[in-house]
């Protein structure tokens, strides 16, 4: 057999050949320094044979990060072999600890456990301890395929390793990974030993799982842990989770008093508090104002619907699982709104059109529901009722490829406008060989060819995701970073082919003749509950003073000051600024630090000084920190925030 190596060059090497076999032929040098590779752009490790005329790279101790998923997998290996040491130590017998599946993921990896007594989060140095061991024995990890026999046997007091050996197929090779008296059922792939992997990990929680997803399995203990190549990294992350904390929406959503939710009113449906309904209406006045420029119409439809209508949309079907179940009201069955585009189709079938009234762009804060597991419900980021800023275009054919980009540069403004500008550009397609797409394979194939030619037209760097297009049309994700680096799925654009056939729509052509329209579903925020919810995460709860539900607060010295700084409040809401005074019997200092942990961008002191001269001190949050300016004229300022706040800055 025969390999390719990175030059182009090729590297003959006896059949069933592995990467360590491949590294041994280049020199032994890298043979001690190779730590994984990849085998036509997918990972491996150095004991599984490579296949024949594959074209290899090999990944050594100089990039480990290049092999991030092997080393956490592997070190998911290391933590089930401790937690067995642990419970060892403790006087059970090696057989007490029962394992179900291992697999590293973003960051790091868990592993489930049915143990013999429960593990808390105060064990995880001591276990933490015995990992660091492992590693310092570096102990050889190696690879053997075994029959169905040997595998039985080897794990038959194992009631989860069990079950997964006799699922497998008589003659698919079942492969064991070993390192010194621990072995483990496993695909791989991993490191070829345990020295070589990083000592930057740490256990991180515990939580209940079910055995293989299934609520009416056992409940097994899942332990998680993160792993990165160098201190650095972990540190670095460490520092992030903590930030991430601190900005956690649902914490100051609370501190706030945004949005609360309430079991009485139900899991997942969050009441909009009154400062959170301003920050929710002026998201909305800011994206009405670009429809309204870009000559979109508003349309309001109900929260429920008969259930033909998304049965004849698809939605019914293609999304039963998150669907809530139809209700019956005089021998028909309803359910609620899942989606608002089939109620846009019947919006726009409501009367004839021609091809001289498209393009014709309708819009809706329309409010959908969606059932989501009580245990992925988070904050306003993963709810069960939520208001989609939803527009669904009408346009002939012609008119597609300028609808989409008008609508790509709404989206980028959109974001742009929040500080969002670390953006990459995902094109969801179909995978040709699942059956949950619906529409003829040309309508598929023009769907996804016009996104990915809109999309290169203006520059844009995107990836192509095949699978991850929805049932009726390919799609365009915006997937932005926030400030502390993690990734947020937000609006997305997709070109739709398939629902007018489905619901028969037309219009009449210039030649007389009926034709189909082609729709663009949109979406800038998503949603309004997941964009608040990301919003207040990436500015801190620091919004910028259009967006603060409590803009200004104004701080009178004394009790004498108290009439000066009402007559100014009146003033500022009169011009629609909100703002608020505090005339507690709080000192003058607690006031201000009131006024900075309720996060009011500005702040206005008055005294005697102040009065006299119809003029305040102006404290204000920012990012750049805090900013002082005393002896303000209050009428040049009050100009100012107002040109502020309608510039949207």
């Amino acid at each position: 057999m025969h390999v390719i190596l990175p030059d182009g060059k090729q590297l003959e090497l006896q059949h069933g050949a592995t990467a360590l076999d491949a590294a041994k032929a280049i020199g032994s040098r890298l043979a001690q320094d190779a730590l994984a590779a990849t085998a036509n752009g997918q990972l491996t490790d150095l004991m599984t044979p490579l296949p024949d005329g594959a074209a290899i790279t090999l990944i050594t101790k100089k990039k480990p990060g290049d092999a991030a998923p092997l080393f956490r997998h592997s070190l998911g290996h290391v933590l089930s072999q401790a937690v067995g040491e642990f419970y060892v130590g403790k006087g059970f017998p090696a057989t007490a600890v029962k394992r179900g599946v291992g697999p590293a993921i973003e960051n790091g990896f868990y592993q489930d456990f049915d143990l013999p007594a429960p593990l808390s989060e105060e064990d995880f140095p001591a276990i933490e301890a015995i990992m660091q061991g492992i590693l310092g024995r570096n102990l050889d990890i190696t690879r053997a395929d075994v029959g169905k026999a040997a595998a039985l046997e080897q794990f038959g007091y194992d009631p989860y390793k069990v079950e997964l050996i006799t699922a497998l197929p008589d003659d698919e090779p079942i492969t064991f990974y070993t390192q010194g008296d621990y072995v483990d059922l496993c695909r791989g792939p991993h490191f070829p030993r345990t020295g070589a992997l990083p000592t930057a990990f740490k256990l991180m929680s515990t939580s209940s799982a079910y055995w293989r997803g299934d609520a009416s399995n056992p409940t097994l203990q899942r332990v998680y842990g993160v792993a990165f190549a160098t201190q650095k990294e972990l540190e670095e992350y460490l520092e992030r989770l903590e930030e991430a904390k601190r900005r956690d929406h649902r914490k100051l959503g609370k501190e706030m008093e945004l949005f609360t939710i309430d079991p009485l009113v139900g899991k997942g449906l969050p009441l909009w508090l009154p400062n959170g309904t301003i920050l929710r209406e002026e998201l909305a006045a800011f994206l009405k104002e670009q429809q309204f420029a870009r000559r979109y119409q508003g349309v309001i439809t109900p929260n429920i619907g008969n259930l033909e209508l998304y049965k004849t949309s698809g939605h019914y079907q293609n999304y039963s699982e998150s669907n809530f179940s139809p209700i019956t009201v005089d021998d028909e069955q309803y359910m609620l709104k899942p989606m608002n585009c089939p109620h846009h189709v019947r919006i726009y079938a409501s009367k004839p059109r021609s091809y001289r009234d498209l393009p014709v762009r309708l819009a809706e804060f329309g409010t959908v529901y969606r059932y989501e597991q009580s245990g992925e419900l988070n904050g306003l980021t993963r709810v069960r009722g939520f208001t989609q800023d939803d527009a669904h275009i009408f346009c002939r054919p012609d008119q597609l490829k300028k609808e989409f980009l008008d609508v790509l540069d709404l989206t980028v403004l959109v974001l742009k406008t929040f500080g969002m500008n670390d953006v990459r550009f995902r094109v969801g397609t179909r995978d040709a060989s699942s059956d949950k797409y619906v529409g003829s394979d040309e309508n598929w194939e023009a769907a996804e060819a016009q996104i990915i030619e809109a999309v290169g037209e203006v520059g844009l760097p995107f990836t192509v995701e095949p699978g991850d297009a929805a049932f009726y049309g390919p799609k365009l994700d915006f997937v932005i970073k926030d400030v502390i680096g993690r990734e947020w799925q937000l609006g997305t654009i997709q070109v739709d082919y398939n629902l007018p056939e489905r619901f028969d729509i037309w219009y009449t052509g210039e030649d007389g003749q009926d034709h189909r329209p082609v729709m663009i579903h949109r979406a800038p925020f998503g949603s309004l509950e997941r964009f608040v919810g990301i919003l207040i995460e990436h500015y801190g709860g620091d919004f910028p003073l259009w967006l603060a539900p409590r803009q200004i607060a104004i701080v009178p010295i004394a009790d004498r000051h108290n009439d000066y700084a009402h007559a100014l409040e009146q003033e500022l809401r009169g011009a629609g600024l909100r703002a608020e005074v505090d005339d507690s019997s709080n000192r003058m200092n607690a006031k201000v630090r009131q006024a900075e942990l309720s996060k009011i961008p500005v702040m206005l002191i008055v005294g005697d000084q102040e009065q006299e001269a119809r003029a305040v001190s102006v404290r204000e949050r920012g990012a750049a920190g805090t900013s002082e300016r005393k002896g303000v004229s209050f009428d040049a300022l009050k100009v100012e925030l107002l040109e502020r706040y309608r510039a949207r800055a």
